[in-house]
C-alpha cells in the first residue's frame, strides 16, 4: 500500500510538472491543426487510418462482449491518453509538442484497439477544445493513435521477458511518443517541402524543432506510464488475492 501511494504521488507530481506551462492554454493547436494539410494529403492519411479503425472496432466489440468488465480499463486507457495529450508545449508553426499517453493502452490492449481509443481522444479534443482538427484527424490518428501504439506494442512484445518489466514499459511508452513525432515530422515535410532542400531538409527542420521539447516529454511520459502500470498491477494482484481468500472462506 505504501509503495502504491508513493507511485501515485510521483505520478501526480509529474502531471503537475508537465501541466505547469503558462503558454499551453493560449496555444490553440494540438498536433497538426485544422486546414494545415493540403486536401490530397488529408485524404491519404484518412484512407491509411480506416483499416486500423475497422479491425480495432471489431476487437473492442468482441472484447466487451466476452469480458464486459474490460470497459473500465478501456475507459482508463482512453482517459490517460486524453489527459496527457492535452498537456502541450508550443512548437512548430501549426503544431505543438505534448505527451501522447498511448503506450499504456497499446500494452494493455494492442495497437488496433488503441487506434480507436486514440482517435476518440483526438476527435473529442478537436470538437471540444479546438486541439487538432477534423480535416487532419486522419493524419493525427495515423501518427498518434496508430504508429505510436504500434511501436509500443512491438517493443512490449519483443522485449518482455528479456528486460525488467519496468524498463520495457518505459521504453514502450517513451519510444511510442518519439515515434509519433518522427511520423508527424514526415507528414509535415511531405506536405510542406523546403523550397531549397526539399522533403529531407523539411523533415530535418521539423524533427530538430520537435526534439527540443519532445525528448524530455517522452522521458517523463515513460516514467509516469511505469508508475501507473505498476499501480494497476498491484491493484490487480490485491483483488485476486482477496478473491482467493473469499473463496477459501466460503
Amino acid at each position: 500500500m505504501k509503495s502504491r501511494v508513493v507511485s501515485l504521488k510521483l505520478g501526480a507530481a509529474l502531471l503537475l510538472l508537465l501541466a505547469a506551462q503558462p503558454a499551453m492554454a493560449r496555444s490553440p493547436e494540438m498536433h497538426i491543426m485544422e486546414g494545415f494539410l493540403p486536401p490530397e494529403w488529408a485524404i491519404l492519411w484518412l484512407a491509411v487510418a480506416v483499416p486500423f479503425w475497422v479491425v480495432g472496432f471489431l476487437q473492442i466489440q468482441r472484447m466487451v462482449r466476452e469480458k464486459p468488465e474490460s470497459r473500465l480499463m478501456l475507459g482508463l486507457a482512453a482517459a490517460f491518453a486524453f489527459v496527457l495529450s492535452a498537456l502541450k508545449l508550443p512548437s512548430v508553426t501549426g503544431s505543438c509538442s505534448h505527451p501522447t499517453g498511448t503506450g499504456l493502452g497499446a500494452i494493455l490492449f494492442g495497437p488496433f484497439v488503441m487506434s480507436i481509443l486514440g482517435t476518440i481522444v483526438l476527435l473529442f479534443q478537436a470538437l471540444l477544445v479546438a486541439h487538432g482538427g477534423l480535416t487532419t484527424l486522419g493524419a493525427n490518428a495515423v501518427s498518434m493513435a496508430i504508429f505510436g501504439p504500434l511501436v509500443a506494442w512491438i517493443i512490449w512484445k519483443g522485449l518482455r521477458g528479456r528486460l525488467a518489466e519496468g524498463w520495457v514499459v518505459f521504453l514502450a511508452a517513451a519510444l511510442a511518443n518519439l515515434a509519433t513525432y518522427v511520423l508527424t515530422s514526415a507528414q509535415l515535410a511531405v506536405a510542406h517541402p523546403d523550397p531549397v532542400g526539399g522533403i529531407a531538409a523539411s523533415f530535418a527542420k521539423f524533427g530538430a524543432i520537435f526534439a527540443v521539447t519532445q525528448v524530455p516529454l517522452a522521458i517523463s511520459e515513460g516514467i509516469l506510464t511505469v508508475l501507473i502500470f505498476r499501480a494497476l498491477r498491484q491493484n490487480a494482484a490485491a483483488e485476486l488475492q482477496a478473491l482467493g481468500v473469499q473463496r477459501a472462506q466460503s
